[in-house]
């Protein structure tokens, strides 16, 4: 009997193309290993966003240099960016390799896997299939009382951020087809899925090719999920582009109930300055604008970023500049990062003139901020009432669930004893606030139902960037 091991390092993009490896293999007879020494195949499925990414990688590949002496036959695999960015160089700098997988071509794993069984030599595939897009497609694990699950919409950027890989490991945007992804998340809803969250580099960018007038758009793409997939609790997406927050997709959040009262916006900068730099073609003013006609449209919505520190020539006003817009946006939570330099990006030309030192200062201050304003946030939640989608278990105890409010908030509850409420909205009394988290009672599990539809109101204008 074959396995495999899948470990996973980076973003949600990641963690879902982790799941198509295991379908792949699964479809091709192997197994899951519990552990690398019973695994007749590992995979290292890789992020390159971040410099920390890679250094992970380099020092998870060594850890098996010698496990692969014991066991030759062990393949050993590197997918993701780190892959498509570095292809056959890998291969030569790590002699225990074997296969270099890009993320377009997940679908030749098991076949590049029986090549090397037969003998052959490493080998890296990183195709890009911009002439004819496929998606791999997820299929629902009823048995694994999967509540939320991701599927794709659209892959690769068009942006071209300064600071940013993604364009060159991911490659141009293509997108997918509207029946294919309503299909596939009718196919997961029918699955027990309750949850989907829709990805892409740029997500709200999707368009769909042919479409007829009015039909084109990402906020279309919402409104059809939610008319024809009636059964889904929520859905989400990530990560969208502050351009593309237009007023149709505006009023796609305050029109469909299934959309949650939560966005992840990244914005990167408050400095205008570096913004231009980083070719974000916006300014904080536009993206201001932005927040506050959704939440106009939204009330009580909630607000979560991406957030770089120590971009070349930021200096102390810029990172001010910064802090100011956090305060401003009140962001619930924020994801914060130093600047580092990536191969093939704009950004390299530019002279990284912020010292280390400063980059970890400004980090901390960062991260300072956004605790302030996360844990202000989760003491006003205290007394409320919450609908909470329970995703899992909670080994804190055996009647303790925990799930995500329709903010995002993370609740953690007491369930009435021999109720097993996953999959189900229920209703949930908040009596305590963590650090990161929110705790509460549950009076009674509540079947789920869709939620009815939000209240039509006044359009706004939104400024264009």
């Amino acid at each position: 009997m074959k396995r495999y091991l899948v470990q996973t390092f980076g973003c949600q993009m990641n963690v879902h193309d982790s799941r198509r490896i295991e379908e792949v293999l699964d479809a091709n007879g192997y197994q899951p290993a519990d552990e690398p020494a019973a695994a007749d195949v590992i995979i290292l499925n890789t992020c390159s966003v971040r410099e920390k990414a890679e250094q992970k990688l380099r020092s998870m590949v060594g850890t098996y240099k010698g496990l692969k002496a014991l066991r030759p036959d062990l393949v050993i695999v590197v997918a993701g960016c780190v892959a498509q960015q570095e292809g056959e160089k890998l291969l030569r700098r790590v002699p225990h390799l074997d296969v270099v997988i890009g993320p377009d071509n997940i679908v030749e794993l098991p076949m590049l896997i029986e090549h090397m069984r037969d003998g052959a030599a490493p080998i890296a595939r990183t195709v890009f299939d911009t002439e004819a897009p496929t998606f791999l497609v997820a299929q629902p694990r009823p048995n694994a009382h999967e509540v939320t699950s991701y599927v794709t919409v659209m892959k690769g950027c068009d942006e071209r951020c300064t600071y940013c890989i993604v364009p060159y490991t991911r490659g141009p945007e293509r997108y997918r087809a509207a029946d294919e992804i309503v299909g596939e998340i009718a196919r997961m809803a029918h699955g027990g899925v309750r949850e989907i969250t829709l990805l892409g580099q740029t997500v709200n960018s999707w368009h769909s090719q042919g479409a007829g007038e009015g039909e084109s758009e990402f906020p279309a793409l919402l409104r059809r999920i939610a008319r024809e997939v009636p059964s889904l609790a929520r859905l989400r997406y990530t990560s969208p582009h502050p351009r593309h927050l237009t007023e149709a997709l505006i009023d796609a959040h305050a029109e469909l109930a299934v959309l949650p009262r939560h966005v992840h916006l990244p914005v990167q900068s408050g400095s205008d300055r570096m913004l231009k730099r980083m070719l974000r073609r916006y300014t904080a003013a536009d993206y201001v604008r932005r927040v506050d006609a959704l939440r106009e449209r939204v009330p009580g919505l909630t607000l979560s970023t991406d957030m770089i520190v120590g971009f070349p020539g930021e200096t102390d006003e810029d990172f001010e500049q910064t802090l100011t817009l956090v305060r401003r946006v009140g962001f619930v939570s924020l994801f914060g990062f130093k600047y580092s330099p990536r191969p093939y990006t704009p950004a390299l030309k530019l002279d990284d003139d912020v010292s280390e030192e400063k980059k970890d200062e400004r980090l901390q201050r960062l991260f300072a901020l956004s605790d302030e304003l996360q844990t202000a946030h989760l003491a006003s939640l205290v007394g409320s009432r919450a609908s909470v989608l329970v995703e899992s278990r909670d080994p804190a105890g055996p009647d303790r669930y925990s799930g995500r409010s329709e903010r995002h908030e993370l609740v953690h509850f007491d369930a009435p004893a021999g109720v097993d409420p996953r999959g189900l909205l229920v209703e949930v009394d908040i009596v305590d606030a963590y650090k990161h988290s929110l705790h509460g009672l549950m009076e009674g599990g509540l079947p789920f139902a869709p939620p009815p539809p939000k209240r039509s109101p006044v359009r706004l204008p939104v400024a264009s960037a």
